[in-house]
């Protein structure tokens, strides 16, 4: 009920979005008040030529960069550390991030290393962050995190190998600048588990108990978008349409989560990235179906809803018929883009289970946020289950 209901929405971030985007890269920059930028890139864009698209407009107009591009799919601390040095020495006044989330989240970081101070590891969790850092300015090259849009930026801990996240409004992008066109050359397996990925954001945010009208909206129109999509953009990269789709897919799902939060998919999926080195949208895409009939009796009306905007017809199912039908729809999509049916497929020790599910249990918010609260015991279920598949 929405009388029962208090949100606070922050959004500061202003977005371009559109074909040729990119060549708009250097205005954005000044008006952000930068002169000289560290960009925060994917190592992989230059192998797939992507990264000369970025650049080309900063030297034709004059605008000085300095690259750094150690980040890691999983990255770690130090990489923020390592780039916050380089950028201080250099004289940058601001942070431009290319790629997925690994390279938004360096890029954040540094932006707020840069004005407060210390080492990464320090503003691990909510509120710790006290100053506004120096603009950044994300470029996404996949339809995936989101974290063009969010407050969030999530690391490797290499001192505990467990991964967390920094989290405060300071974290928000000054801008984001969204050109599909440079996805066009993602391959599929890079179009298959970030476009999951965005697609999980949206449905736990949708089914979080901190959801609400403003987060709802942009979960749904998220999720009939890259329902629809993903599986066009995967099988034909070069679909324009599909690809536009996809990236605005993301950019909502990002919305979506940064104001209603996740739940239990990405609780599970960390000690997933922190103990095996598991991408972060991989592992989510192989939890999704068993934690979504795990959750289903706790938000059938919610669920319900989900398998409708991926395009289930329910008009003659009960309400729980029909959210039994989110499994159904939710592993279909998996199984569209050839992400894998369990945990054993990507080699994960079934001995480790117990030791993962407390770590999952530790990432308090997105448990907190889940529609059904899950004991020790059950996280242990979920995770034997998804080790060894339907």
């Amino acid at each position: 009920m929405i009388a029962l209901k208090k949100f606070i929405v922050t959004q500061p971030t202003r977005i371009h979005f559109g074909v040729g985007m990119v060549e708009s890269l250097p205005q954005v920059v000044r008006d952000c008040g930068g002169t000289k930028a560290l960009l925060v890139a994917d190592p992989a864009l230059e192998q797939v030529g992507l990264l000369a698209k970025i650049t080309a407009p900063l030297a034709a107009a004059g605008l000085e960069y300095l690259l750094f591009d150690h980040v890691d799919p999983e990255p770690g601390l130090l990489l923020a550390d390592e780039g916050t040095a380089l950028a201080k020495e250099n004289g940058c006044d601001c942070v431009i991030g290319v790629g997925g989330g690994s390279a938004m989240d360096v890029a954040k970081a540094i932006s707020i290393l840069i004005t407060n101070g210390g080492k990464a590891e320090d503003y691990l969790g909510l509120g710790k962050i006290k100053k506004a850092g120096v603009p950044k300015i994300m470029v996404p090259t996949t339809a995936g995190t989101g974290a063009e849009v969010t407050f969030t930026a999530v690391f490797i801990n290499e001192k505990t190998k467990s991964k967390g996240g920094m989290n405060g409004d300071p974290l928000y992008p000054d801008a984001a600048l969204l050109d599909p066109t440079l996805t066009l050359t993602l391959p599929p397996h890079v179009t298959a588990a970030p476009g999951i990925d965005a697609f999980v954001h949206a449905m736990e945010a949708f089914t979080s108990t901190q959801g609400h009208p403003l987060s709802d909206m942009y979960a749904l129109q998220a999720m009939e978008l890259i329902s629809k999509n993903l599986p066009l953009a995967y099988a034909n990269g070069a679909h324009l349409e599909a690809r536009s789709n996809m990236l605005l897919g993301s950019l909502l799902a990002g919305k979506a989560l940064a104001t209603a939060g996740v739940g239990l998919i990405h609780a599970m999926a960390y000690p997933l990235g922190g103990m095996f080195g598991i991408s972060h949208g991989l592992a989510n895409a192989v939890l999704m179906p068993f934690v979504v009939d795990y959750n289903i009796i706790a938000a059938p009306r919610k669920y319900a809803r989900i398998a409708e905007v991926m395009g289930y017809d329910i008009s003659d199912l009960s309400r729980r018929e029909a959210a039994a039908t989110a499994v159904e729809a939710v592993y279909n999509l998996n199984n569209d883009v050839a992400i894998p049916t369990c945990l054993a497929d990507l080699d994960i020790p079934a001995d480790k289970i117990p030791e993962m599910a407390a770590i999952a249990l530790t990432v308090t918010r997105p448990v907190e946020n889940n529609p059904r609260r899950p004991t020790l015991a059950e996280v242990i279920g979920l995770y034997e289950m998804a080790h060894e598949g339907w």
